[in-house]
């Protein structure tokens, strides 16, 4: 009952916290969350949760704020993301279906994002080694020259022109095909490669070894690119005086893709959303910072990360399900692409 009661108290000191700035007393709980006790009792309780680290006093004579331990318990005691309105989700499905291609849509993404959780977002571009092949097209524009098409799981479309030695029938156009969907299809790209250069015959190959060094090509073009997108950088400036030491370093780390990337962290499967706060992400100059992240992805498969950046006073119920309902969106494009 006790232990209740306190982690009622913890809940509402943070919640006011969050949404006034100001250090949190125990007439002003009373007042405002109907906890049913005097504030001699909540003043006790404050001082357990004190003493166990999860609240703290900045000033003498001043309310209390939380720690870093007092909003993971805050996190991890949370039973369930809240659900986005209907409106909300209205808004996302509208922004979001209106994307063209992987481009647009990771572009949309992070200014959503942004907007929505009033935070910096970042979102990673699927990467091409996790990502598997949807479809290979070829394409006569004449009986000698081929347009290769390669279509990723992660939207990514890459186009290659062919020059054959010798014309193609319309047959030998469809076997070449399927040919080599048959050894590509459904295949990682590193396990494509290897299934496309053992498809090429050991004799009068030169169209099948031509079409395979293009597919190849493709794929090898950005295997080591992993690019993330940023937005809403501006929305630093409204926390003030409270989060300034932290936004020079937090500014410095937006232009390293390798140090955001970390900062998201491993993407996460089955609509997981994770929560890195303060102290615990990697970075001990960024340690005033939460990060909340999410893996996204066709079929439940997590090719990228996409999540927010913004000090550990947040709003980390609206935050995480700002995160979770944009990836859902995201990963539906991909599946749908």
């Amino acid at each position: 009952m006790q232990e209740e009661r306190r982690l009622a108290v913890l809940r509402a000191i943070v919640e006011d916290y969050v949404s006034t700035e100001e250090p949190v007393g125990s007439k002003a709980l009373v007042e405002r969350h109907g906890l049913g006790v005097s504030p001699a009792t909540v003043r006790n309780d404050m001082a357990v949760l004190e003493e166990e680290g999860f609240i703290t006093q900045p000033h003498t004579s001043a309310g209390r704020v939380p720690t870093d331990k007092g909003y993971r318990l805050f996190v991890d005691r949370l039973t369930t993301v809240k659900p986005m309105s209907a409106a909300e989700r209205r808004a996302i499905a509208t922004f979001l279906d209106g994307a063209v291609d992987l481009d647009d849509v990771v572009g949309r993404s992070v200014r959503l994002l942004s907007q929505l959780t009033r935070q910096v977002a970042v979102v990673q571009y699927p990467t091409l080694t996790r990502s598997t092949v949807r479809h290979v097209e070829l394409v006569a524009l004449t009986p000698s020259k081929l347009l290769v098409v390669l279509i990723l799981s992660t939207g990514r479309v890459e186009q290659r022109l062919v020059e054959l030695e010798t014309a193609l029938t319309d047959d030998e156009l469809a076997d070449l095909r399927q040919l080599v969907n048959r050894a590509a299809t459904g295949e990682i790209i590193a396990t494509a490669v290897t299934a496309l250069r053992e498809a090429v015959p050991p004799v009068d190959g030169h169209a099948v070894a031509a079409v395979v060094d293009s597919l190849v090509e493709a794929m090898s073009d950005h295997r080591s690119d992993e690019r993330v997108a940023v937005g809403g950088a501006a929305n630093l400036a409204r926390y003030g005086d409270s989060f300034d030491s932290a936004v020079r370093p937090l500014l410095e780390a937006l232009e390293e893709h390798v140090i955001l990337l970390k900062l998201l962290g491993e993407a996460s499967t089955g609509g997981a959303v994770t929560v890195r706060i303060g102290h615990e992400g990697p970075y001990q100059e960024l340690a005033s910072t939460s990060v909340v992240a999410t893996g996204y992805g066709p079929r439940d498969e997590a090719l990228a990360t996409l999540g927010i950046v913004g000090p550990t006073r947040m709003d980390y119920p609206g935050t995480m399900a700002a995160v979770r309902a944009v990836a859902r969106y995201v990963s539906r494009f991909l599946d749908e692409g």
